[in-house]
């Protein structure tokens, strides 16, 4: 689909308005490698499970996720596209990087230039994603694309002067109209992530920030970074270790007091211990048939939920180009 903008999902191009309820940030599938060994949730691989967790999702009437796994860390690409289609769920994948602990110390990822990372990551955004990353440089690939470039903050590499990998994702997404999202572990970093996308050229609504809501504290930093014309996921939601979903409701209603609402995501972010089908406790119906009665019950009207699942990743999602 070209001349006009589309969300791109692992099965093709779809209008906007076709992507329907969608999670914003989620990790569908996640093979057994090095993640893994950092903890034991971070291991989502039973094709399955995760199958059933999607037509869990569908018959709660979700429609879109975003998987935020990007290439050379586990992302599986085959089982996106093949759940995909089974559970006719639309699914958006990513390019781009992780943090680098995610990352053997060995891997191909440490070791490219800005320009070949850039052209690795817009080969996946108009040719396809390539396979088997994990272990060696990318060769093979699908002629499924990804639609999003996946960034993290690395808090050991802050101080850096070396930007590389965030360099090669602006230049990916100015030269293709793809959307960047954005991990971030504190408001330092989202702050900086921000500006820094912004002052290389990315269009402040290809910026997407994730994860500000683990604390609900400094919520001026949140109206801040959205005055900016950036996208903030919210995805704190079942996640008790970090704050009661009651709490998530009143950050969400201060972004609704200052007239907001056009910048927020919402997702789950779930790990193999918070689903369902891998035994764990929530689930992808959760926001569903939890959070969003909560919502409700906290005032949030009928169309500023429907902004943050339909509407909004939409938007946040779009490209506009043609890739």
């Amino acid at each position: 689909m070209t001349g006009a903008a589309f969300v791109r999902t692992v099965r093709g191009d779809i209008p906007k308005a076709a992507l329907g309820f969608c999670h914003s940030h989620e990790h569908v599938f996640l093979a057994d490698g090095h993640p893994a060994k950092l903890s034991p949730a971070l291991r989502i691989d039973d094709y399955g499970a995760s199958l059933a967790e999607l037509r869990d999702f569908r018959e709660a009437g979700g429609r879109a996720m975003v998987d935020c796994q990007p290439l050379g860390c586990g992302r599986m690409e085959r089982a996106l596209v093949a759940a995909s289609r089974e559970a006719d769920v639309h699914l958006v994948a990513s390019t781009g990087f992780h943090k680098l602990a995610f990352y053997p110390e060995d891997h191909w990822i440490r070791r490219l230039t800005r320009e070949e990372l850039r052209d690795v990551f817009v080969h996946e955004l108009t040719v396809g994603m390539y396979e088997g990353t994990d272990a060696a440089k990318p060769a093979a690939y699908l002629e499924a694309r990804a639609g999003v470039i996946k960034t993290a903050v690395d808090r050991e590499r802050m101080e850096d002067e070396d930007k590389r990998w965030f360099a090669a994702a602006a230049d990916a997404s100015i030269a293709t109209g793809a959307s960047i999202v954005g991990h971030t572990e504190t408001h330092e970093d989202a702050v900086w992530m921000a500006h820094y996308y912004l002052e290389r050229g990315v269009p402040p609504s290809n910026v997407i920030l994730c994860h500000l809501d683990r604390t609900t504290e400094r919520p001026e930093t949140h109206r801040d970074l959205a005055r900016l014309g950036v996208y903030l996921e919210y995805d704190t939601i079942g996640r008790f270790k970090y704050h009661s979903d009651e709490d998530e409701a009143e950050l969400l209603l201060r972004m609704v007091d200052w007239g907001l609402e056009d910048r927020v995501l919402l997702g789950l972010d779930t790990t193999r211990a918070r689903l369902k089908r891998y035994g764990g406790d929530i689930g992808w119906t959760y926001l569903i048939e939890t959070f969003l009665p909560l919502l409700a019950r906290y005032g949030v009207s009928a169309a500023a939920i429907r902004r943050w699942t339909v509407d909004n990743p939409a938007e946040a999602f779009a490209v506009r180009r043609d890739i």
